[in-house]
């Protein structure tokens, strides 16, 4: 089967004429900045309904007091199951077509339908299918960019461009829900929107300035020309054995080594990627930091009403706290780059440091200052620990799919599966904010906040087991390296 083709998808090859700005349009910096953006822009969208929900749901929608916090969580769960169907599905695409550029820009025509529905949802039913189409929009933006991301960056410095994807993340997380608190409270209902089709504005302007980098060769020096896995992968081989380039190719041209043909069709390709223990266990611990932050979305807002009396713009602000500690991302994503190997240690450290953070939760009781400022400074360690632990997860997607590959150049046949692996890795992600809702919701609507922060506690300690024995490969025996990791380490150790 080839490469799928989207309408335009070949407009660079079609132009005579060099684009303008095209060294600055493909280049490694302005790419990370374009996928940053398109993540905060998607967590934006998505955190700055929160403190609007509860509210217009019983203004503009009519719903009862008592049914809010329900269709609250439902309607979180939609954008999840949306983010849950869609993921792997445009995983698989975006590795068959040719542009990745023209399927981002229709997660972008996916976010703003599912705006204009949110701005005009005067009944339930216009709420469900804006969080459904935004959930979509989601599974593009994380899917298809963080594979743009590994074409554009390749093997050096990949966890230090993630780490300001989670940067950018934990801004776009914060401004969400504050700016969408108090616009709300002193601008209005609308105000809020007007804020949303700004974001999107800019985002269309900077994915249409994009240039992938593999379309724009024919302008740029051949050293900056990006490598794919297969070309990595064979021309070291060649350097080492210059017999092995033609054998190498011909073997690639006639369907590749002799490995089972069906994991190159789609099916083939999910049940060899989750077959691989390192990326099952990037899933899992996905699933838990979305599960812990999505239900913190769903409870968080209201909790600080109840105890503290808080109104829109207070219950946005109490996200600071907890997505601050984010700009220490790039930090991790830079220690890993140089020590791959310490990726199970400060991921599991994390999820086990973060147990006693949430039990501790159990001690907001009253409305005092004091009470107040034990809250933050347990949100602010909290956010400490995930933002340790979100960059080595990623990353761990990037190198198990680069493991196969390298080991067996053409496995997945023409394209690869990177895109499809960040689809799977955004499921385990999808889970989280499906579950999170209704978990942290249920809990505390039935035993109480102290309950819900143990329980949330108990997940993350039990998931630091499976994150120390098996990130990286199973800790017990020494793991077969793949070429990026050996790569990566002794540029550390040259250093």
């Amino acid at each position: 089967m080839g490469s799928w083709k989207w309408p335009g998808s070949r407009y660079e090859d079609q132009e005579s004429t060099q684009p303008k700005l095209v060294v600055l349009r493909s280049s490694r910096c302005f790419i990370i900045v374009v996928v940053s953006f398109a993540a905060a822009t998607d967590v934006f969208m998505y955190g700055l309904i929160v403190p609007v929900t509860p509210t217009a749901l019983q203004i503009r929608v009519g719903l009862s007091k008592g049914s809010v916090q329900a269709w609250a969580s439902i309607l979180l769960a939609l954008n999840a199951a949306a983010l849950l169907a869609f993921s792997p599905i445009f995983g698989y695409i975006a590795d068959r077509s040719e542009s990745r550029r023209c399927l981002y820009l229709l997660g972008l025509v996916a976010l703003g339908v599912a705006t204009a529905l949110l701005c005009a949802g005067t009944n339930i039913g216009l709420w469900i299918a804006g969080r459904i189409f935004q959930g979509a929009a989601a599974a593009v933006v994380w899917a298809v960019g963080m594979a743009l991301m590994v074409d554009t960056v390749g093997k050096d410095g990949f966890g230090q461009a993630v780490g300001y994807v989670s940067m950018a993340v934990s801004f776009g997380t914060v401004a969400g829900p504050l700016l969408g608190g108090v616009l709300y409270q002193y601008g209005g209902y609308y105000a809020v929107f007007g804020l949303a089709f700004g974001f999107i504005g800019l985002d269309i302007f900077l994915r249409l300035m994009l240039i992938e980098r593999k379309h724009a060769i024919k302008w740029l020096v051949p050293e900056t020309r990006p490598l794919t896995t297969e070309q990595e992968a064979t021309e070291k081989r060649a350097g080492e054995n210059p017999s092995s380039l033609l054998s190498s190719s011909d073997s690639y041209h006639n369907g590749g080594p002799q490995t089972d043909p069906s994991s190159r069709n789609a099916l083939g390709r999910v049940a060899f990627l989750l077959s691989s223990p390192r990326l099952i266990v990037s899933l899992w611990g996905n699933f838990i930091i979305t599960l812990v932050l999505a239900s913190f979305d769903s409870v968080l807002p209201l909790f600080v009403q109840g105890i503290f009396g808080w109104q829109q713009s207070g219950q946005g602000l109490i996200f600071i706290p907890l997505m601050v500690p984010h700009v220490l991302c790039p930090v991790t994503g830079l220690v890993i780059d140089k020590f791959p190997r310490a990726c199970r240690y400060i991921t599991a450290g994390a999820f086990l440091f973060s147990v006693p953070v949430m039990v501790l939760l159990r001690l907001i009781t009253e409305n005092s200052m004091r009470h107040k400022i034990l809250l933050c400074a347990l949100l602010a360690l909290l956010g400490l620990c995930f933002s340790v632990a979100i960059p080595p997860l990623y990353a761990e997607v990037f190198y198990a799919v680069k493991q196969n590959e390298d080991q067996t150049p053409g496995i997945f046949g023409r394209g690869g599966a990177m895109a499809l692996a960040f689809g799977l890795s955004n499921m385990g992600a999808a889970t989280g904010y499906l579950i999170g809702p209704f978990f942290a919701g249920f809990i505390r609507q039935q035993a109480s906040w102290g309950t819900m922060g143990w329980a949330l506690g108990l997940l993350a300690g039990v998931s630091s087991i499976p994150t120390l024995l098996f990130l990286g490969g199973w800790i017990l025996r020494e793991p077969v390296r793949s070429e990026v990791e050996s790569r990566l380490s002794d540029t550390a150790s040259g250093s």
